[in-house]
């Protein structure tokens, strides 16, 4: 049984927006690639890159947050896009979303297969990437708050696991742990430390960080779903940026001070390799048994997390989009639960056949991957400049701050800092194949801008859309 749009209930409290925020950001970055990351640009360099990053996020979550709770609706970055700059805007930034988290799905679903072959090598590792696909599919289709109690304690295991970690690595560090020998800091000062590899190697580490940190604007798609959006989102925003940048700051400089970023075991570091996680060294050496097991436990309760964020987000985007006329209505339709049905299919089909390429072509799956790559840098360029016009028009036509429920601070500073950080994250993707003209690289690296320009193209000359004046921007509020 289906019903029109407006279907969604308001059922996620502040306790499930923060965790969903934290839990879209905390997980294999932090886990195992923030090794990688020391190694690249040294411990000043990592720190700095995630420090910079945070301090974008920051902006852009306080300028959604504004607007969200001036107007909260799913699918936000795409009706916000539409309403105060150019509807071509938000239709290209509704799919180019959409098809980011689709693909994402299908990657997660792939790596519970690794995950899962740490522990039993023999069995095919379709099995285990079905049946997690079909695990987030159950936990999606039964409702919104069966959802956010799913990723509230997914993500409660990575916030316990952060809060140990850094409580185990400062003990060691002052020489409690770990042999009774204080360490200090002098990890800071080996080599060329604390800023290793000049300017190009801390640029590469903020794409990283910048890649940890996505996910943070779901809290954004969660508030048409939001109980109490006026309280619990700039709660929720408060929260969510001073936990994650204190947990990846404090852990890369426990983990700095500890390991060297000349140790060998931090290069090359990815999801696949749980054993030379940073955090499953430090566990080592202070003899923790089955460390290696607990961490690639927690890894994938992230990767899960993340699957189940990624099923809940472009499920809402396609839904919104076909309440906008951006996607065929069919997918504005909604159960008696308030599920989007027809989107959590499409989008459940989507992933899986996503995830079939893997197995049967791998170049194919490469190349989605590949497109999909930069689509979450796109939404936070399109969340800044939503917000920039959004207060712009709403002082133009004769409002007064007071009327909002929530102030982002520092504008029109935060929304264009953020943008030109943001753009400067997506030049340095892949900087090495732009200044040696490495075509094919170039292509796959940056693929995802030019998908976002032929969308945003196509529905212009379609459509004859303008950038919208100030004046003329609906600022009307209303909710599903």
């Amino acid at each position: 049984m289906a019903n029109e749009g407006g279907g969604v209930k308001r059922e996620l409290q502040t306790r499930h927006l923060s965790m969903i925020a934290l839990g879209g950001s905390i997980g294999t970055g932090l886990f195992v690639a923030s090794g990688s990351a020391i190694s690249t640009a040294g411990p000043g360099g990592a720190i700095l890159a995630y420090a910079g990053i945070g301090i974008m996020v920051y902006f852009l979550m306080t300028s959604l947050g504004e607007m969200a709770t001036f107007m909260p609706v799913s699918g936000s970055f795409s009706e916000y896009a539409t309403r105060f700059v150019d509807p071509a805007v938000g239709f290209a930034l509704g799919w180019n979303y959409w098809f980011n988290w689709a693909i994402t799905l299908a990657v997660d679903v792939s790596t519970t297969a690794i995950v899962m072959h740490f522990w039993l090598p023999n069995v095919p590792g379709w099995i285990f990437s079905l049946g997690f696909l079909a695990l987030i599919f159950l936990i999606n289709i039964i409702s919104v708050k069966s959802f956010g109690e799913t990723e509230y304690w997914l993500s409660m295991v990575k916030v316990v696991t952060v809060l140990i970690f850094l409580a185990v690595g400062l003990l060691t560090i002052v020489g409690i742990l770990g042999g009774g020998h204080a360490i200090g800091l002098r990890n800071y000062t080996i080599g060329d430390a604390p800023f290793h590899g000049g300017w190009t190697s801390a640029l590469s580490v903020f794409v990283v960080a910048g890649f940890s940190f996505q996910g943070t604007e779901l809290i954004g798609i969660t508030a048409g779903e939001s109980a109490t959006p006026e309280k619990s989102i700039p709660k929720a925003i408060k929260q969510v940026f001073w936990r994650i940048l204190l947990f990846y700051i404090l852990a890369i400089a426990v983990i700095a001070a500890i390991i060297p970023y000349t140790s060998p075991n931090l290069l090359g570091a990815s999801a696949q390799d749980v054993a030379i996680s940073p955090f499953t060294l430090v566990f080592k050496r202070i003899g923790m048994a089955g460390a290696a097991s607990v961490m690639n436990a927690v890894i994938l309760t992230s990767v899960l997390s993340s699957a189940n964020s990624g099923m809940y987000a472009s499920t809402r985007m396609l839904w919104a989009m076909g309440g906008t006329g951006f996607a065929p209505r069919i997918f504005n339709k909604t159960n008696n639960r308030g599920v989007p049905l027809p989107a959590l299919i499409v989008t459940t089909a989507v992933g899986a056949l996503t995830f079939l390429t893997s197995i049967m072509g791998p170049s194919v799956y490469g190349l989605l991957v590949a497109a999909s790559g930069l689509t979450g840098f796109i939404a936070w360029l399109g969340i800044a400049l939503s917000y920039y016009r959004f207060r712009r028009a709403f002082i133009a036509q004769g409002h007064d701050l007071s009327e909002l429920v929530y102030h982002a601070k520092w504008f029109p500073l935060g929304p264009i800092l953020a943008g030109v950080m943001g753009i400067a994250v997506i030049v340095g993707q892949d900087l090495r194949s732009v200044t040696h003209f490495a075509w094919d690289r170039l292509l796959i690296s940056y693929m995802s801008i030019p998908l976002f320009l032929v969308l945003y193209f196509y529905y212009k000359i379609k459509h004859k859309t303008h950038v919208i004046k100030l004046q003329d921007v609906d600022l009307s509020r209303h909710k599903e």
